[in-house]
């Protein structure tokens, strides 16, 4: 099965010729339709087109060196099914595979979306870390496994990664604000119901004592704690950037982060000093591993791909001039 994005682009009328010829001897491209004035809103030409996964990388970096994306306008979005033989004969002769390629644009778009500082966000994270609270006060790990895949803080964690590779300091900034925020927040309000909970008589300093088989690793960082932070911000980011692996794989990417938090929650609220030490390095040691593993995964996935021979000249007879750095 073809694996291919559908483009839409807005382009004024001066730039239509270019942009029909670019895509129509790029040999990624399977289906290509021009309306004429159709788009009103910027107001010029609608070109849409079906091109191999593998190809839509280069074709949007030529775009914007047309300066379509300034002047007009360029959107993706996968074709779920292509029953086509121009589609078969597209993705053969397009360079690489398709599952393994990177569009970075819609990687950049995807992740500075995920990352943003909105009240769903600040919703979920604090909906996670209560039950991981729930999950540490009654030694659950189906509780911690459903808290872990409530957490929605693998998007400013490769939200930040993306950033470096990339160099887009404002997208660290709003991840890196996401990520501060998100967690004291989340860990203000769960000490909030901690204290809650022991002045209802519910629990007590025991819970810092108590044998807890099933989450106790939360606060007993070790090696492990870093084989299995790498290992998960590998995958995290290889579900974020691969067509094939499933959109959930980077909510399961919570590894001991929401629970961490959660145990110096508690730990606040019941004087565990010890214990919130103990969880603080665990944090720690998730995140630092986790960042570690995408940066490195990131640019190893932008080297890789940048040698995949694109064979496509770049458009540069009457190009307008660049409308900005494009991401690769």
């Amino acid at each position: 099965m073809p694996v291919l994005l559908h483009l839409r682009v807005t382009v004024p009328p001066d730039r239509t010729d270019d942009v029909v010829e670019l895509l129509g001897r790029s040999p990624g491209t399977a289906h290509l339709a021009v309306l004429p004035g159709a788009s009103v809103a910027p107001p010029g030409d609608l070109v849409m087109a079906d091109v191999a996964r593998e190809s839509a990388d280069a074709l949007v970096d030529e775009l914007r060196r047309l300066g379509v994306a300034r002047d007009g306008g360029i959107t993706m979005e996968a074709v779920d099914a292509a029953v086509s033989t121009a589609a078969e004969r597209a993705e053969e002769r397009a360079p690489g595979d398709g599952a393994d390629a990177v569009v970075w644009e819609q990687v950049v778009r995807t992740t500075d979306a995920d990352s943003a500082l909105s009240a769903s966000y600040l919703a979920f994270l604090t909906i996670a870390t209560l039950l991981c609270a729930v999950a540490i006060v009654n030694d659950s790990a189906v509780l911690l496994i459903g808290a872990m895949v409530l957490g929605p803080e693998f998007a400013p964690l490769a939200g930040l990664a993306l950033a470096v590779v990339h160099r887009r300091p404002s997208l660290a900034r709003q991840a890196g604000t996401s990520l501060a925020v998100g967690f004291g927040l989340a860990i203000a309000l769960t000490t909030l119901a901690a204290l809650a909970g022991r002045a209802l008589g519910w629990f007590g300093t025991e819970v810092l004592t108590a044998e807890r088989a099933e989450t106790g690793f939360i606060t007993a960082p070790d090696r492990w704690s870093v084989v299995v932070a790498v290992l998960a911000g590998v995958a995290g980011v290889l579900s974020l950037t691969s067509a094939k692996s499933g959109a959930l794989v980077g909510v399961f990417i919570s590894v001991t982060t929401v629970p961490a938090a959660a145990d110096m929650a508690v730990a606040l609220a019941l004087g565990g000093g010890t214990e919130f030490g103990r969880a603080a390095t665990q944090l720690a040691v998730n995140v630092a591993g986790i960042l570690a593993a995408a940066l490195a995964t990131l640019a190893l996935q932008r080297a890789v791909w940048r040698r995949v021979p694109h064979v496509l000249p770049r458009m540069t007879a009457a190009a307008p001039a660049p409308d900005g750095p494009a991401p690769r």
